[in-house]
């Protein structure tokens, strides 16, 4: 796991920074950068070079103050990995939330979960950040807000409807977590998928797999179909399945206990 995870900073006083509730108060000349520019300027360094760019030094000069100052404004990178993973919940790029309406639970649970993963693919660092522990942010309370929206009225209680929410960013997180790393291994290694298989594919040639019959079976068909894989389709049917399955608990839950 990378080292660079979300909760290492102290977390009263990121909920401070977060909600703006300045212990004491700044002293001393007017800032010369806000609190959320300093924000800003982490992800855009995070969104083109990767999370392993961000640095305090880095994010200062690029809203023009002193590696020192920064520790004026924010604790330490700790805190401000913290502080990045709130502002991104609130991308201004993000879709806005449509008015949910129970009847519609499944289009409903679609625009939640394709916002997701367009989330994800948008700051793909954020991948890295996210533990079992939220930060509480305003942005990632109404994010949370919105998704339980989309099961609210189904008849299902309060950690049903907590667990279909979790269970749909679970999978999100699994799926575009593929996405991100395919992407990257093409960066790193310089190679389409298609030239990666083409590399490989003299010496496949040569290897017996009669022991293999079932994946003999499939693969080529696979690779005939859609290579080493269609992200786009492969999400759509996971989360087909899974809608079927949160639909097969409403049932229940409204035919009632027998």
């Amino acid at each position: 796991m990378s080292e660079e995870i979300a909760g290492r900073g102290d977390p009263l006083k990121v909920l401070h920074l977060l909600w703006g509730k300045d212990e004491g108060g700044r002293r001393g000349p007017k800032p010369k950068a806000r609190l959320e520019d300093i924000i800003a300027a982490a992800i855009a360094i995070a969104d083109t070079e990767g999370l392993a760019a961000v640095s305090t030094r880095r994010v200062a000069e690029a809203v023009g103050i002193s590696p020192m100052s920064f520790y004026t404004y924010i604790p330490g990178k700790a805190e401000l990995l913290d502080l990045m993973l709130d502002a991104a919940a609130g991308d201004p790029e993000g879709k806005q939330a449509p008015a949910f309406e129970p009847h519609a639970w499944r289009d409903n649970l679609t625009w939640v979960a394709r916002s997701y993963r367009d989330h994800f693919l948008r700051h793909p660092w954020l991948l890295e950040l996210y533990t079992h522990r939220p930060v509480l942010g305003p942005n990632t309370l109404l994010g949370y807000e919105v998704a339980l929206s989309a099961v609210d009225g189904l008849g299902l209680d309060e950690v049903e409807m907590d667990m279909c929410v979790t269970l749909m960013a679970n999978y999100v997180y699994g799926a575009v977590r593929d996405v991100a790393r395919s992407r990257r291994v093409k960066e790193l290694t310089g190679l389409t998928d298609d030239e990666w298989w083409m590399t490989i594919e003299p010496f496949l040639e040569t290897i017996d797999f009669s022991s293999y019959p079932v994946s003999s079976r499939i693969g080529p068909v696979v690779g005939e179909e859609y290579g080493l894989g269609d992200p786009d389709r492969a999400f759509a049917f996971g989360l087909e399945r899974i809608l079927e399955g949160i639909g097969l608990l409403i049932e229940r839950k409204a035919r009632g206990p027998r």
